[in-house]
């Protein structure tokens, strides 16, 4: 028997630069337990390094805490990289430690990039500019991720920034990927009646939150037996009859 969850993944914490000061791991939790999400994923810029605390704090209070990261590609391309256990996540943070820019923060000018523990204590701190582009292609990223069984979801493809269509001007049609993302300015529908080809990959929307009111504020319904990273990628390939219907608004307005 399948169920409905309800997920919002693509949300950055304190440490993403662009993140508020609020956007802690258990105040995060907190709020999407508020807003009946069911799932969420941890998708800083650059790093992984806020996802396990987000994951402790998710299972003890019964919320799915998918790890990821939102990754700049060399084409300055966002993209979202899921992965199903620590040793995944550790080998990715190692593959980004190697080819992030050294080039240290400017905290008055691009905000703060902190490690917080589960009490919200600062336990650490990012010292090289999270914004930047990583030294590896679209596909480089994707072969990296397939090789330690992550999952690649190209974010918010129809965004005018940091987007496929805005750095590339179109979306491949070989391109290699397990999703893709678009914002809450266009549908599934929308996107597919443009661009026939698109029709193979499955669609996520989410919030892209960087405030905490924002968190849930765009949602998916993930068609699943149970909340896992194996039956998420059943989902988003479509197998053995899970699916994920996209474009939830927490309030109609948003449109």
């Amino acid at each position: 028997m399948l169920n409905a969850y309800k997920a919002d993944l693509h949300i950055h914490t304190v440490l993403s630069p662009c993140g508020d000061l609020e956007m802690s791991p258990t105040a995060i939790v907190e709020r999407a337990l508020s807003r009946g999400l069911d799932m969420i994923a941890i998708s800083d810029h650059n790093t992984t390094r806020q996802v396990k605390v987000a994951q402790k704090v998710g299972k003890a209070k019964g919320l799915f805490v998918l790890g990821g990261v939102e990754v700049t590609s060399q084409e300055e391309t966002h993209c979202l990289c899921y992965f199903p256990d620590d040793a995944a996540l550790d080998a990715f943070q190692e593959f980004l430690d190697a080819h992030l820019p050294p080039i240290p923060n400017d905290e008055e000018r691009f905000g703060y990039q902190l490690i917080v523990d589960e009490n919200e204590e600062i336990v650490g701190e990012e010292p090289y500019h999270l914004l930047n582009a990583i030294d590896v292609d679209i596909d480089g990223i994707y072969d990296e991720v397939h090789r330690i069984g992550g999952l690649f979801v190209p974010a918010h493809i129809n965004k005018g920034t940091t987007s496929l269509m805005s750095q590339l001007g179109f979306v491949p049609p070989d391109l290699s990927a397990d999703g893709l993302e678009i914002n809450a300015r266009t549908t599934r529908d929308e996107m597919v009646k443009k661009f026939a080809y698109l029709k193979r990959f499955t669609f996520i929307t989410d919030s892209d939150a960087h405030f905490i009111d924002n968190v849930g504020d765009v949602y998916n319904h993930v068609y699943m037996e149970h909340r896992s990273f194996d039956e998420f990628a059943m989902a988003l390939h479509g197998e053995e009859g899970r699916y994920v219907d996209s474009m939830y608004f927490r309030d109609h307005r948003l449109r």
